[in-house]
C-alpha cells in the first residue's frame, strides 16, 4: 500500500494512549481480563519449552505482554518489542530499559527486521478502520509476507471473527477460506486456527515445521 492509509490505524492507537494512558484502554482493549486472555492465547503458540528462545511483541504498544509473560512458564523467554508507533516505543522503553525495542513501520524498512524464534502479533490487525476490507487484507498480506521469513519457528496473530452476531465497519473481519488460501499458498501450510477462547476473534498460529504433538 504505497499510500500509507493503514497509519490511520497507528494514528489510532497513538489517540487511545494519549486519552486514556497506559492502560488497557490506552491500546483499544475493552477490558483487562479480556486483554490478558489474548496474552496467554497468543504465547501458547510456543509449545516446547521456552528457555534459550526469543520471542518479538510486533506492534507491542505499551509492552503489557511482557510483565504478564513474566508470571508463567514463559517467562524463560528473551522478549523483544517492536512498533511503528514512536509514542509508544517511548512509553515502553521509559517502562522496560532492559528491553531491547524497534521503533519501526516494517512496510518502509523490512530490513531492518531482525529474525526470531517466534513473532506474536496481538491487535495489529482486529481494527481496520477507515480501510475497506480489500486495502486492509492487502496491508495484512504486506506485513505476513515480510515478518514470517523472520520467524524461525512460529508466529501468532488475531482478527476478529466473521461468526458473530453484527459485524463493526471498523474492525477487520476476515473469513477463514481467503486466510487459508493465503497461508497455504504464501506462508506455511503449517498452522492452527484457535477459536476456543470465548472472544468475538480468532488466533492463527503459522509455524515453519509440522508440530510434534
Amino acid at each position: 500500500m504505497n499510500d500509507h492509509k493503514y497509519t490511520a490505524i497507528i494514528e489510532h492507537y497513538e489517540d487511545c494512549l494519549a486519552q486514556h494512558g497506559d492502560s488497557h484502554l490506552g491500546v483499544d482493549w475493552p477490558n483487562p481480563l479480556d486483554a490478558e486472555k489474548r496474552y496467554r492465547v497468543m504465547l501458547e503458540v510456543v509449545r516446547e519449552d521456552p528457555a534459550g528462545l526469543t520471542l518479538l511483541d510486533f506492534g507491542c504498544g505499551a509492552s503489557h505482554l511482557y510483565p504478564y509473560m513474566l508470571n508463567t512458564r514463559f517467562a524463560a523467554l528473551e522478549y523483544h518489542g517492536l512498533d511503528a508507533s514512536p509514542a509508544f516505543c517511548e512509553l515502553s522503553r521509559s517502562k522496560f530499559p532492559q528491553i531491547d525495542y524497534t521503533c519501526l513501520d516494517v512496510l518502509d524498512a523490512p530490513e531492518r527486521l531482525c529474525k526470531f524464534d517466534y513473532v506474536v502479533m496481538n491487535g495489529v490487525f482486529t481494527e481496520k478502520r477507515e480501510l475497506a476490507f480489500d486495502e486492509m487484507f492487502e496491508y495484512f498480506k504486506q506485513v505476513l509476507r515480510i515478518v514470517f521469513p523472520k520467524v524461525r519457528r512460529g508466529m501468532a496473530f488475531n482478527v476478529m471473527s466473521k461468526a458473530v452476531d453484527w459485524e463493526r465497519d471498523d474492525l477487520f473481519h476476515l473469513p477463514a477460506d481467503p486466510l487459508i488460501a493465503f497461508l497455504t499458498k504464501e506462508l506455511s501450510r503449517h498452522f492452527v486456527i484457535r477459536n476456543d477462547y470465548g472472544l468475538y476473534e480468532y488466533t492463527v498460529y503459522v509455524y515453519k515445521e509440522p508440530l510434534h504433538v
